[in-house]
């Protein structure tokens, strides 16, 4: 689209698709707040992850490696490998947004894979850009969170929560996050082979570095494949 300013049609257009995004990622956010409460963290710990980290991926994996036993250490680094594409996700805003000083704490919360490939829809520097990203990102952090606390004082009522699956959630919950973007030959080939690897050492090694290993060789193979 064009740097001229976005017709009130395209402003509803912007807002709808944002709204839908942010209903549709908080499915997300209560399988996180019911798997974090049942893994053992308290209410506020949950919340805490979701308004501070917010980043779907990184909170799945920060919650599964210490449910599995893992080290702090191993899980914050697990989560930071992750959370590597934010960066990327960064340095194109900026680019398309150019932001102030003053704005770019808070643009940088808001980075995330849907506000940045709701803004990419748009000519940099265009202010329909600059409104498909706070929509998404506004949106996507507000239903998130809230999605995060339901979800949370559910699995906290439950007494058993292995009855209802809770217990195995997280695996499932991060294959719902991850399968969406496992669009092509490669993506699902890195996957597989994170898989494997993640597979063939939990038997070998402590609780956590699997899953750090898998994910920094996912990373690499991702490096390799764009050169």
């Amino acid at each position: 689209m064009s740097n001229l300013p976005a017709t009130p049609a395209q402003l509803r257009i912007i807002d709808r698709d944002a709204l839908f995004i942010g209903l549709a990622t908080a499915t997300y956010g209560i399988s996180f707040g019911a798997i974090a409460v049942t893994a053992g963290f308290s209410i506020w710990q949950t919340q805490a992850l979701s308004l501070l980290l917010f980043s779907g991926a990184s909170q799945f994996a920060f919650v599964s490696v210490l449910a599995a036993g893992g080290s702090v250490s191993a899980a914050i680094a697990t989560a930071s490998l992750l959370g590597v594409r934010n960066g990327l996700y960064g340095m194109r805003i900026a680019q398309l947004i150019k932001p102030i000083a003053a704005q770019k704490f808070i643009y940088a919360q808001l980075t995330i894979d849907e506000s940045t490939a709701m803004a990419n829809r748009f000519d940099a520097t265009s202010s329909t850009a600059r409104r498909a990203f706070l929509a998404t990102g506004i949106s996507v952090f507000v239903f998130w969170n809230l999605a995060t606390l339901a979800g949370a004082l559910l699995a906290q009522a439950v007494t058993s929560p292995e009855v209802f699956g809770l217990d195995a959630a997280i695996g499932a919950g991060f294959f719902a996050l991850v399968a969406p973007r496992l669009t092509s030959t490669k993506t699902k080939f890195v996957a597989a082979a994170a898989v494997a690897i993640s597979l063939a050492l939990t038997p070998w090694l402590a609780a956590g570095l699997p899953i750090l290993l898998a994910a920094t060789a996912a990373v690499i193979a991702a490096s390799w494949s764009e050169k």
